[in-house]
């Protein structure tokens, strides 16, 4: 039985939750204090935020109110075992590397949503970058030879201070009845405002900026990884943000499989971006297979509790 609280047809739209009322609903469950939990349990949820899971999203995430209702669900259907819950916020503001008005073309057009720009674009002067100049001609080159990648540049999407930035309204309000129902706070980390840098992975940016107070990994959650027994991932997008952290965490534990095993990507609460060139899901699955090899846990959220191999 779900809160009477819950309301799934709400996923996708926008409200304004009673907070009252969920408090209310989450102390009458009777769940004992999450300190209390002989085995530690996170769920990770990346970046399930307006812009990414509701149609009219900026840059909306084919399948994600479907992401969002499973986690909602797996949530509450473990809301006893579930230790604590971390979620990430996408965070931009309107001048970042991958928005269309940090470049322009010749006659002073900005790229529109999708265009790929490379470093052979730039010194070619097909596209030019509007601010930091130098900075941008060294991003593009370092993205391609150690991210393997072009920049693409997206919609505005997630900017920080708007409706688009902030949690689906139901899945907040889940997260704000666990917190009262197990006395315990929910963690919010901010990743992306480094103007200079895409940063879709949890621990680190995609290229290091200089003299940035986050410029390196994110030592935070490398402690979680080590104090939690299990930790759950959902979220958005499958082949961009969830890709990149799970890829980093097996970078950073590839010789503690005791480690990778402690990760469960719940492979039916996260979606993939559609593209109308790229397949980023089928290569986000080819690595997911190599992660599953070293140890990781591809789970659907409704398998059988406890999870675990």
């Amino acid at each position: 039985m779900f809160p009477a609280v819950y309301k799934p047809q709400r996923i996708g739209r926008l409200y304004y939750p009673d907070s009252e009322a969920i408090a209310l609903d989450a102390e009458a469950a009777g769940l004992k204090p999450a300190a209390q939990d002989p085995v530690k349990r996170l769920l990770l949820a990346i970046d399930m935020q307006v812009d990414f899971c509701h149609p009219n999203g900026s840059l909306y995430v084919p399948g994600a109110e479907g992401d969002v209702r499973r986690t909602i669900e797996f949530l509450y259907a473990h809301a006893a075992e579930i230790t604590h819950i971390t979620c990430t916020l996408d965070s931009h503001y309107p001048f970042q590397i991958f928005h269309a008005a940090w470049w322009a073309d010749e006659k002073g057009a900005h790229p529109p949503p999708y265009t790929e720009i490379s470093e052979a674009d730039v010194r070619s002067g097909r596209w030019h970058a509007l601010r930091e100049p130098e900075w941008s001609l060294n991003y593009v080159g370092a993205l391609e030879r150690e991210a393997k990648k072009r920049l693409l540049i997206w919609p505005y999407h997630v900017p920080m201070g708007g409706v688009g930035h902030a949690l689906d309204p139901e899945l907040w309000s889940a997260v704000f009845w666990h917190s009262v129902a197990r006395q315990c706070q929910p963690t919010w980390w901010i990743k992306g405002d480094i103007p200079e840098t895409e940063h879709y992975s949890i621990l680190r940016p995609e290229v290091e900026v200089p003299d940035h107070a986050r410029v390196s990994i994110n030592n935070n959650f490398i402690a979680v990884v080590e104090e939690y027994d299990q930790i759950f991932i959902a979220g958005e997008a499958e082949t961009h943000c969830v890709l990149e952290s799970v890829k980093d965490i097996v970078e950073v534990f590839h010789d503690r499989p005791d480690c990778l095993k402690k990760l469960f990507v719940l492979k039916d609460c996260t979606s993939p971006v559609v593209h109308p060139t790229v397949d980023f899901h089928a290569l986000a699955q080819k690595q997911f297979a190599r992660y599953a090899e070293q140890g990781v846990q591809f789970v659907n959220s409704t398998d059988a509790w406890p999870m675990g191999r």
